[in-house]
């Protein structure tokens, strides 16, 4: 089983043996350490990988859910 943790104003930590990253045209990013971190605030160099990047720009992130909210498909 996979956990995926957000972290305050950081990436998602994902812990678990049985978990692969896939990207977008199907490629397999290989995974040298567990825990791993991917990154949230979209500045890594090590996309799709967190390179601490979100601590130099200031990322700040809303972790919280959102009462009444509404979450709407992806447009694409």
């Amino acid at each position: 089983m996979a956990t995926i943790k957000v972290l305050q104003n950081g990436p998602y930590q994902v812990q678990g043996e049985d978990v692969q990253v896939v990207d977008w045209n199907g490629a397999t990013h290989a995974l040298t350490k567990r825990p791993f971190y991917l990154c949230r605030c979209g500045a890594s160099t090590t996309k799709p990988f967190c390179d601490g990047t979100h601590s130099k720009i200031g990322f700040k992130a809303a972790e919280a859910a959102v009462p009444a909210s509404v979450d709407r498909p992806a447009k694409g």
